[in-house]
C-alpha cells in the first residue's frame, strides 16, 4: 500500500541554522532518501518553498490569497510516498527520516496518511 508522509517544519526556526546547518541537514535527507530507493520503499519525494497562494472559495467563487491555508507556525515543507506492508511498516519507515528527529530543535513532525485506492482509478 501507498502512504504520503507529510513533513512539517518551523520556518522561523528553520531560518536560523547557518547555511552550514542547512546544507548538512539537506544531506543528511538526501543520504536518508538513497537509503530509502535502495529498499525500493521510497517512491517519490519533493521538497517545498515556504508559503505559496491558496485557492478557496468565498460566494461560491474561487479567490486568490496568500499561504499557508492553516494559521500555523508549521508548514508543509515537503512530501513523500512510500510503499509500505501496512500503517506500522510505513510509520517505521518514515520515523527514519531525519525530518522524524528533529523535534523541537527545528519543530519538525511527520504526518503518515494512506493514499486512498480511489485516487488511482
Amino acid at each position: 500500500m501507498k502512504y504520503l508522509c507529510l513533513a512539517y517544519g518551523d520556518q522561523e526556526k528553520m531560518s536560523k541554522l547557518t547555511p552550514e546547518q542547512f546544507a548538512a541537514l539537506i544531506d543528511r535527507c538526501k543520504l536518508h532518501d538513497a537509503e530509502m530507493r535502495a529498499t525500493g520503499q521510497y517512491l517519490e519525494g519533493i521538497s517545498l518553498e515556504w508559503g505559496g497562494p491558496v485557492i478557496k472559495a468565498v460566494g461560491g467563487k474561487p479567490v486568490v490569497t496568500d499561504g499557508p491555508f492553516v494559521e500555523s507556525k508549521e508548514q508543509v515543507g515537503g512530501a513523500v510516498i512510500i510503499e509500505a506492508r501496512d500503517l506500522n511498516d510505513a510509520i517505521r519507515v518514515a520515523s527514519m527520516h531525519p525530518a522524524a528527529h528533529l523535534g523541537a530543535d527545528l519543530g519538525w513532525a511527520i504526518e503518515v496518511r494512506p493514499i486512498a485506492d480511489a485516487c488511482h482509478q
